[in-house]
């Protein structure tokens, strides 16, 4: 009995200790930076994250959030993050072409058929190369949004040798060359961008996740829509190393519970139901929105053959391996059973 109450007490006085400790730490304030709008999913998990973070901090961390470009451009985030303009950034790599050539396999056509555990499986995969390919940040975690497809302004796109002659706002920098393989032109611009481009009608067409055209107003714009999981794209989370080395060991630990496996499939699982969402909507609103057949799906699986060699070439190019790195991705999404 005795050394079970000495156990307690040693037990209890750690636990003390270790209260006493993040109490004792110093107040930091993270400025969090992302470019969609505060009614978008992703924004409502970012403040859920960060008074999760508050509260397992004992309140020392205080993340005060900046929505809609406030900060800086879309594009920018990385280096945000990167420079301290943010300590905590929202990064999507397709924004910036060839910068990222491991993380762009996932950008390969047809991988996922859904974000919740898509997010899980690219996030486990990713997590082997962020720290090498994302050397300037500290990596926190990843998910995908659920797939996006074609949005046009005037006809179906329902082959590839339909794009020929189109003007399509890509969704990254594979899909990009994705396009012009196929004889497209590429307009490029952010998400909060699309709706101003094909209204002017700068682009024909726009690649984009179901809930995402309501929610940006691309339906506004568009009248046909095609059912196919085309690409996601990823959604990154980075901190500013500098800020992340300040912390101290116990505030640290708190930032790596939330930067996880966990956290990944949370995030990616809410911003899931907003997407998948949209095309019931848009069918509802007497939308066209249509099937292609599985002859149809093939061709379009064979037109991205030259696609996924170029990426291989670039893999191969910055000292990787893209066999194992494909073949990587491929078993964590095949461990879940969320194969396209």
């Amino acid at each position: 009995m005795r050394t079970l109450n000495i156990g307690l007490a040693t037990a209890l006085l750690g636990a003390s200790l270790a209260t006493t400790a993040i109490a004792q730490d110093k107040a930091i304030e993270l400025r969090f930076s992302h470019w969609v709008p505060p009614s978008h999913p992703m924004h409502v998990s970012a403040e859920k994250w960060a008074e999760s973070i508050n509260k397992a901090s004992n309140g020392t961390i205080t993340i005060k959030i900046f929505p809609a470009q406030q900060l800086g451009k879309a594009a920018d985030h990385y280096n945000m993050a990167r420079d301290g303009i943010a300590q905590i950034s929202h990064v999507n790599p397709g924004y910036e072409p060839g910068r990222f050539p491991v993380i762009a396999g996932m950008e390969m056509p047809f991988i996922v058929a859904n974000a919740v555990e898509g997010s899980a499986a690219i996030d486990a995969w990713y997590r082997k190369y962020a720290a090498k390919e994302m050397q300037d940040v500290k990596y926190c975690l990843l998910f995908v949004h659920d797939p996006g497809t074609f949005h046009s302004t005037k006809k179906r796109i329902v082959v590839p040798e339909d794009i020929r002659g189109m003007r399509i706002r890509p969704a990254n920098g594979t899909i990009a060359r994705y396009m012009v393989l196929l004889g497209g032109t590429n307009v490029q611009s952010s998400a909060p961008e699309i709706r101003e481009v094909l209204e002017r009608g700068v682009a024909d067409a726009a690649t984009a996740p179901w809930g995402s055209v309501l929610l940006f107003g691309i339906d506004k714009v568009t009248k046909h829509h095609m059912d196919a999981a085309i690409y996601v794209t990823e959604q990154v989370w980075v901190l500013n190393k500098a800020a992340y080395d300040g912390m101290s060991a116990a505030q640290k630990k708190v930032m790596d519970d939330h930067c996880n496996n966990d956290w990944a499939l949370r995030i990616g699982r809410e911003w899931a139901a907003m997407e998948s969402a949209g095309k019931d909507k848009l069918k509802a609103a007497g939308h066209d929105v249509y099937p292609i057949t599985k002859e149809q799906l093939a061709a379009w699986r064979k037109s991205a053959e030259s696609l996924h060699a170029e990426w291989e070439a670039a893999a191969k190019k910055a000292g990787y391996d893209p066999k194992v790195v494909y073949g990587d991705l491929m078993t964590e999404v095949n461990k879940r059973n969320v194969a396209y």
